[in-house]
């Protein structure tokens, strides 16, 4: 695993923190937002892992 791709991890995972949050305060918008965004940092990541 190289910085990038562990860095990219990292940013999804607090993203998906932030999705969490904003569905708790019922903002379904921003849920969606950060969302799509934890999930191409994640896969980012994953593709910078192999």
């Amino acid at each position: 695993m190289t910085l990038a791709s562990g860095g990219m991890i990292f940013i999804g995972l607090f993203l998906l923190g932030g999705v969490y949050s904003a569905i708790r305060q019922k903002l379904k918008v921003l849920a969606v937002l950060t969302g799509v965004g934890a999930a191409l940092a994640i896969t980012a990541g994953v593709m910078w892992w192999q």
